[in-house]
């Protein structure tokens, strides 16, 4: 049994130095995470002879697992949420243009391509429009504060993401669509009266005087306490023109610079400036103040105005005729049967006779109301007489058109902007 002995003690070491090893190389313990409760400032309920001020975005200084945590330990206030009531754009097709795309690009640039929670932040815009602490339009309220680095409203506006970043055709075209139905009164009603939202990885110092009433995947949406946030609050209708937003031209012809007449003149062939979205060529055609174009390929029927605006200037005549890229303009006037038939907008201003009409190709592009629409044109034989310059629509004057098949539109499927 003499091996027994060097066995124990070889043993016993091992006893002795396994466990000191063990302690010496272990990884070290998991430090405990600190939640930091912001410093908020006191809780105040606007009373209703007092305007609520509309705060520049600031930010508690908490990493996001800290905001994450304190956003979570905060509670929904109580009640039901109120949905807000449809909201119907009532103005010219211009206004309606820049709106539709100065709201497009908020829920775009704000939500992505989450369709959801595109739709939540359009009403959030909305509530804004409608609510008196915030300005009198769709571009006013999601452009409030970009002229300043900070105070903006929505970060995008002011934090270079406009430049940095410009979405996919299919992008813009799902947004446009959102913004389109909820300017023709879609309501979402998960936010209810929200007014103001924020991802929950920050903590805005605006937040202590808000009610927290919903969440929309990491968005939290708030309203204002007290009278403020009721109903009776959000009685203001928009007002005025929408502004032209210079930070939107590449990406909107309805916020493209109008080119002066002087310079429009000047310029010969092609007479319409190519729009951001697509390719338009033109020329002026033999008659006088008639342009001929061909639309954007990937831009909206909405913007069509926009073009006209640029390639009329303020002329007291002028006639705008223009097809789709699959037809294109023609050359020159008169029209052939075949392109009367495939005209897909047409405009006349004549202002010594008081008349200014935009009609759209119902066929080729959907429109909400049927007076916009074009009669269709029916094969003709021989030339197409000239149409007189006295008070007289464009080609394709309103008629029913029961024929027509609309265009579907597209489907898909922070207010602080983080």
């Amino acid at each position: 049994m003499k091996w027994l002995t060097p066995v124990l003690l070889l043993i016993a070491t091992l006893a002795i130095i396994t466990p000191t090893l063990l302690v010496a190389f272990a990884p070290p313990p998991p430090r405990a995470i600190t939640r930091i409760a912001p410093r908020l400032p006191p809780a105040r309920v606007v009373p209703p002879a007092e305007l609520p001020p509309v705060e520049p975005v600031a930010l508690a200084d908490l990493s996001p697992d800290d905001a994450r945590a304190y956003n979570e330990a905060q509670p929904f206030a109580d009640g039901a949420i109120t949905p807000a009531r449809p909201f119907h754009f009532a103005g010219a097709a211009d206004d309606l243009a820049r709106a539709t795309d100065c709201l497009a690009t908020a829920v775009l640039y704000e939500a992505g391509d989450d369709a959801t929670g595109e739709k939540a932040v359009a009403q959030a815009v909305l509530n804004r429009v409608r609510h008196p602490a915030f300005p009198k339009s769709v571009c006013g309220v999601v452009f409030q504060g970009s002229e300043r680095r900070t105070g903006c409203q929505f970060s995008f506006t002011c934090d270079g993401a406009l430049d940095r970043w410009h979405p996919l055709p299919a992008s813009w075209a799902h947004a446009r669509t959102i913004a389109t139905r909820a300017l023709a009164g879609a309501v979402f009603r998960p936010v209810g009266l929200a007014t103001h939202y924020h991802t929950d990885w920050v903590v805005p110092y605006w937040q202590a005087s808000l009610d927290k009433i919903a969440r929309v995947g990491p968005h939290l949406f708030f309203r204002w306490a007290g009278w403020w946030g009721t109903p009776a609050a959000f009685d203001r209708m928009r007002d005025g023109p929408e502004p032209v937003i210079d930070a939107l031209a590449s990406l909107s012809p309805a916020h493209a610079p109008t080119v002066a007449p002087v310079e429009l003149a000047a310029t010969g062939a092609p007479i319409v400036p190519a729009p951001p979205l697509g390719d338009a060529t033109g020329g002026e055609a033999d008659e006088p103040g008639a342009i001929l174009a061909t639309l954007p390929a990937n831009g909206s029927p909405d913007a069509f105005p926009a073009l006209v605006a640029r390639a009329c200037g303020t002329r007291a005549y002028c006639k705008y005729l223009a097809w789709t890229p699959l037809a294109g303009a023609p050359a020159a006037l008169p029209l052939t049967p075949r392109q009367q038939a495939s005209l897909g907008f047409s405009y006349l201003r004549d202002r010594a006779h008081g008349f200014d009409k935009a009609l759209w190709n119902c066929g080729q592009f959907k429109r909400a109301a049927p007076t916009q629409c074009m009669k269709p044109q029916p094969p003709l034989t021989g030339t197409s007489p000239e149409p007189p310059r006295a008070p007289a629509e464009p080609i394709g004057t309103h008629r029913p058109a029961p024929s027509a098949v609309p265009t579907p539109l597209p489907t898909k499927t922070g207010v602080e902007g983080r």
